[in-house]
């Protein structure tokens, strides 16, 4: 195999901008049309079915979010060890990683889809969701554990990509399942009228679809991507390489579960007031959601830069990579929270009736709220990228219970009921909670230990 060939990205050396941006985009745009599914299904659905239908749909993807927790956590961490691998120019070993870690993952899939289905009914009763929702909620949640199989794999092919600096790809399974995802809703929610259950079954059919073409193309390029995978790999774990993405992935998994936790532990509180505010909510976190997942692409992309460059000890570039990080977020908080200011009816109008004036009436009230979450979310990936990129468990661990648990409970009990602020309080306290990673992050960045960190996973071939 020829240098020219091979797909793999080599960040440790050259511009960093610009790199950063191409390989940003299409995970921002890959991202986001991982969001369409939800949002369309809240769209089509809130225009048939009105609140009921939009807060079971909102109720039901948090839930289904909350269930991908393992698959988010271990792509990142399969990321992170993929980009080390290619920095210390290990590239043999990736095949027999993805082995590991893919049988692995989908066993977690299975035990995952096998629980929540156990345990739906207790789940949706934790989350106070009103009965007017229930069994829509119900529905929707349903077919969508049953088809995690698709959207856990799909994140495994993906994190193997971004571990080798293709991003493109991804975006490209993904426009095909969203643009599928969208004519499916309307054949089975508005022309079937299938309601919740219509629009999960689009979620799923497409996201199957975007799973079994992702690797089929894998297949296919295994060589451009220097794969050397053996099917009895999947059944036959490498165990120093099995540990060591257990090491990375359970600090990751944990953190992020935790935030989702918090959130869900929110949500019930804001669930338990009324109908209205509950599918504001709704409308509100799919905002919060497309800001956050502009700044997640620029700081996973960093994340990748970052592994790269840390363990060869190009330390100065793990810095222009953060401060890379910084122009890009900053600017897309600036520009969001402006058209949050001018245009906020017309924003929330987008995702709900006109005719649901008690949903709309409750935005007035949100705009302050929405400007700390666009502020949070421009800090956060800096410091992020330089945390996951240095594989650090400890950082990413205490993270994970300081934003997600101590932090996002405690200042949203303290505003909520502590100060009797209500809903606007559970809101503003779960704001305020996203600054805790920068926080943590630069203390971490200021001390200098995320310079000996990034070497301390050993993986054995």
């Amino acid at each position: 195999m020829t240098a020219e060939k091979t797909q793999i990205k080599d960040f440790t050396k050259g511009k960093i901008f610009k790199p950063l941006l191409i390989f940003a985009a299409p995970l921002f745009l890959s991202n986001l049309l991982q969001l369409v599914y939800n949002m369309v299904d809240m769209i089509v659905v809130g225009h048939v079915l009105k609140e009921n239908g939009s807060a079971a749909v909102s109720v039901g993807g948090d839930v289904v979010n909350f269930l991908t927790v393992v698959a988010m956590g271990f792509g990142f961490a399969v990321q992170v060890i993929i980009a080390r691998y290619i920095g210390k120019g290990e590239r043999k070993k990736i095949g027999a990683f993805v082995g590991t870690m893919g049988g692995f993952l989908f066993l977690c899939a299975i035990v995952v889809s096998t629980v929540s289905i156990i345990f739906q009914d207790g789940i949706l009763r934790l989350m106070n969701t009103k009965e007017g929702a229930f069994q829509g909620a119900k529905d929707y949640s349903f077919i969508c554990m049953l088809g995690l199989v698709f959207i856990y794999g799909y994140n495994v092919v993906s994190a193997i990509l971004r571990g080798m600096g293709d991003s493109k790809h991804p975006f490209i399974f993904i426009s095909i399942a969203a643009g599928l995802n969208v004519g499916l809703d309307l054949l089975f929610v508005v022309a079937f009228k299938m309601g919740t259950a219509g629009a999960a079954l689009a979620t799923v059919i497409s996201q199957g679809v975007s799973f079994i073409v992702s690797v089929i193309f894998l297949a296919k390029k295994r060589r451009q991507f220097e794969l050397d995978i053996k099917f009895s790999a999947f059944f036959k774990w490498n165990k120093p390489m099995f540990v060591a993405l257990l090491k990375l992935g359970i600090p990751l998994v944990i953190r992020s579960a935790a935030v989702h936790v918090s959130k869900l532990f929110v949500n019930s509180y804001i669930n338990s007031y009324s109908l209205e505010v509950m599918a504001f909510s709704g409308i509100a976190h799919k905002i919060a959601y497309i800001v956050n997942q502009l700044a997640l692409s620029v700081s996973t992309a960093g994340s990748t830069m970052v592994g790269q460059n840390i363990v060869v000890g190009q330390y100065d570039r793990c810095k222009k990579v953060m401060g890379s990080i910084a122009v890009v977020t900053i600017s897309i908080s600036t520009i969001m929270s402006i058209a949050m200011i001018l245009f906020p009816t017309q924003i929330f109008s987008l995702f709900i009736s006109k005719e649901a004036t008690g949903v709309l009436a409750l935005v007035e009230g949100y705009v302050p709220i929405a400007l700390l979450l666009f502020a949070a979310t421009a800090l956060r990936p800096i410091t992020n990228a330089l945390i996951m990129g240095s594989a650090n468990n400890v950082v990413n661990f205490s993270t994970a219970i300081l934003d997600g648990i101590v932090m996002r409970i405690g200042l949203a009990l303290l505003f909520g009921l502590g100060l009797d602020m209500g809903y606007y309080g559970f809101w503003l306290g779960d704001a305020l909670a996203g600054f805790t990673p920068f926080i943590i992050g630069g203390i971490f960045f200021l001390t200098g230990k995320w310079k000996t960190k990034g070497k301390d996973i050993k993986e054995k071939g």
